[in-house]
């Protein structure tokens, strides 16, 4: 009996979703770290004892709580994952301008120069040009083979492009989720570790009998250091996401435009 392999998308999303779950676990841990070790030093407190207050921001982010490293490792992904799109969607582009590169292929593909085209994919090596040239080499094929119907061959180089485009789309917006994700409960996390500092610090007030005012505002300072990093992170993840989000929307919008030409350029040369 046979087995069935996997295709090699499917091989291919499954190590992603790997390398994914795997930097997040690997930002995690270091996110502890940083918060024992470096932010909960001795030396960012008074007197070297980690028990006093603290004497810089390292030390005041420390006293944070247990929500620091959480909104630290949010941090750290909004970074690597920021990073890490835009080394791809840098590659997807491919070498200069997608609208000049889109207004060649028209103007080839109008003055019926389709190989001079392909050698403009070569060399632009981005989504874009990876689904223009699939169109291409079909409207290439099918220019040549007159036994099937006009109707049918503009079917089938639609259904070409289409295919090639729906391969080039997901690896343009992965992990772009991710970023949604964190862009939306950085702030959420943020305020849970103020609401929770400021729930220690007035039951402490409330324990201690006499007001200390200087307590009070060294505890609130503490609590909204969470709100600040939440908020922060939060900011740079949605400026990211809006970012990469208006970069592939342009190459979806190149794709489509250079799709539609060649597809009108085959119905117009078909029919004469």
């Amino acid at each position: 009996m046979k087995t069935q392999s996997k295709p090699a998308s499917q091989s291919g999303g499954n190590l992603k979703s790997l390398f994914t779950v795997g930097a997040i676990i690997v930002e995690f841990i270091l996110a502890i770290i940083i918060y024992i070790y470096i932010l909960g030093d001795s030396s960012h407190f008074a007197n070297g004892d980690i028990n006093n207050h603290p004497v810089d921001t390292f030390g005041v982010i420390y006293r944070g709580g247990v929500l620091v490293p959480l909104l630290i490792t949010l941090a750290l992904m909004v970074i690597t994952f920021g990073i890490e799109r835009a080394i791809t969607i840098s590659i997807a582009s491919g070498k200069g301008s997608t609208q000049s590169f889109v207004r060649k292929i028209k103007n080839l593909v109008e003055s019926n120069n389709v190989d001079q085209a392909l050698t403009e994919c070569d060399k632009q090596k981005g989504s874009v040009a990876n689904v223009v040239k699939a169109g291409l080499h079909k409207y290439s094929e099918l220019s040549k083979n007159s036994s099937i119907e006009v109707d049918k061959r503009i079917q089938l180089i639609q259904k070409d492009i289409e295919e090639t485009t729906q391969l080039e789309m997901p690896m343009l917006q992965q992990n772009l989720v991710i970023l949604a994700t964190v862009a939306s409960i950085a702030t959420l996390m943020g305020l849970l570790g103020t609401v929770i500092g400021m729930i220690k610090s007035f039951k402490a007030l409330a324990t201690a009998g006499a007001p200390d005012s200087v307590a009070l505002a060294s505890g609130i300072s503490e609590a909204l250091i969470n709100t600040a990093l939440g908020i922060g992170t939060s900011a740079v993840a949605i400026i990211l996401y809006n970012y990469f989000t208006n970069k592939i929307d342009a190459l979806t919008y190149g794709i489509d435009e250079a799709g539609f030409s060649i597809v009108q350029n085959f119905t117009s040369q078909a029919k004469v």
